[in-house]
């Protein structure tokens, strides 16, 4: 028996590979623990996905490291601290060495799988949104957007393996900025951090389709008693290649730069338009020649207009007018938009202060109406989608640039106020990129003449 025992002397006679065999042991065993996690890829909270998709695999590698690198010193101090009669030739040995490959082959399997398994996990919205508590109002904002079931590496990291590459580094550098504290409030998406639309949104929304006119309703209520419903119908000019909004951004032969002041893009002090050959430089009023120079230049994609697919922000009175819509805000309610509205727009130093004083505020303008509680509790939800103290994530924090209602938008450009040599102007004629046939009207004709039903607010769900 000492004979078959004296070969884990070489694995032992180290504290180094001593501890390499406890950790490659230990991993091993919360791997068979953590099986389940493993084989699905999920993990149900973001901790246990930690441990088990980043921490396993490190356990796991370090041990196997420790390991040779114990026996590898252990010969560097002399032949005295291993038996003489321990050869190549004696049995126990041999089995030793057969026993390490076999078992080498086996780990490398094991921590392919790790490998893939915590690569893959890294990629998920899961640890993206939720393992990171700073992103947690982009993983809000992402469950209620357009995109919610869109991975968040499909719109993040570039193709290929340079955009990998770059996305993981870009991530090291911004978990060193986490754990030092060193991050913005609210975090924004500088210009040039995510990829652009050609090699994300191109992917599978085609830029060369021709989507023509399409027809958009508005649904808006009032801060009278009764909020009353008024409709707004607009025929959108979208385009394609050769014609409507996407043609004069983005059709043959056309390209747009500008300069930006900050990283929000709020502030164009200067834009060049290319058409046809011919270039045109448009200055803001009062922007002298040549302040492009000291500026940053983005060339204009589908991003500059479609900002925020994916972790859209709404303003108050847009969310209170869908609640309303939806039945989750009663309309019975007298002045129900404007309490609301009130409610969202106060000042509230947590999450949970909100928690507690929204619906107490909004209960105590209907002491006695039974449909309240309800009401109190979708405007409750909207602040919470939308307002996060901690991350200094205020109502407007994140504008959004499709349309011209909840933040200039379009008017960035269309302003009249980017002036080219001979007085020519970005125009912001409304005709351009839609026709307004009908404005807040209660109930608009052409809706009843193309055998649309006008929407009336859904019916509140019984408790």
């Amino acid at each position: 028996m000492r004979r078959w025992l004296e070969p884990l002397v070489l694995l032992s006679n180290h504290w180094l590979s001593l501890s390499g065999v406890v950790l490659v042991t230990t991993a091993g065993v919360l791997s068979i623990l953590l099986l389940p996690a493993l084989l699905s890829g999920k993990a149900s909270n973001p901790y246990l996905g930690i441990l088990t998709f980043l921490f396993l695999p490190i356990l796991f590698f370090a041990g196997l490291i420790l390991i040779p690198a114990g026996m590898l010193l252990n010969r560097r101090r002399g032949a005295a601290a291993v038996p003489e009669h321990l050869t190549l030739q004696t049995p126990a040995v041999r089995r030793l060495l057969t026993f390490v490959a076999f078992t080498t082959v086996v780990n490398l399997l094991l921590g392919s799988q790790l490998t893939y398994r915590a690569v893959a996990y890294m990629d998920t919205p899961e640890f993206c949104g939720a393992t990171c508590h700073v992103m947690q109002p982009q993983a809000v904002a992402h469950q209620n957007a357009s995109h919610a079931n869109v991975e968040c590496v499909k719109c993040h990291i570039g193709p290929g393996a340079q955009g990998y590459v770059h996305a993981k580094l870009n991530g090291a550098l911004q978990l060193v900025s986490l754990v030092a504290g060193k991050y913005g409030r609210p975090i924004i998406a500088a210009p040039g951090k995510i990829p652009p639309a050609r090699d994300t949104c191109d992917s599978c929304h085609d830029p060369s389709k021709q989507y023509g006119d399409r027809l958009r309703v508005l649904t808006k209520y009032g801060e009278d008693e009764k909020s009353a419903q008024a409709m707004t119908v607009l025929l959108m000019h979208v385009g394609g290649p050769a014609a409507g909004i996407h043609g004069a951004h983005f059709g043959a032969g056309t390209s747009i730069r500008y300069a930006y002041t900050d990283d929000t893009l709020q502030k164009i002090p200067w834009i060049e338009v290319r058409k046809g050959g011919a270039t045109t430089a448009f200055l803001e009023q009062g922007a002298k020649p040549g302040v492009e120079t000291a500026l940053r230049i983005k060339t204009m994609d589908c991003q500059d207009c479609h900002n925020r697919p994916a972790h859209t922000f709404e303003s108050p009175d847009r969310a209170v007018d869908k609640a309303i819509a939806r039945g989750e805000i009663s309309p019975s309610l007298p002045f129900a938009k404007k309490r609301a509205l009130e409610v969202l727009k106060a000042a509230y130093a947590s999450r949970e202060e909100a928690a507690a004083k929204i619906p107490a505020a909004y209960l105590a303008f209907f002491p006695q109406q039974p449909s309240a509680a309800q009401s109190a509790k979708a405007v409750r939800e909207i602040w919470e989608r939308n307002v996060f103290p901690a991350m200094k994530v205020a109502w407007g924090s994140y504008p959004n640039q499709l349309g011209h209602t909840d933040s200039p938008g379009c008017f960035r450009c269309h302003d009249e106020a980017h002036v080219a040599a001979g007085d020519k102007k970005i125009t912001q004629d409304c005709n351009a990129c839609h026709n307004m046939v009908a404005v807040e009207d209660a109930a608009p004709k052409v809706l009843t003449d193309l055998g649309m039903q006008v929407a009336k607010p859904a019916a509140p769900a019984p408790k």
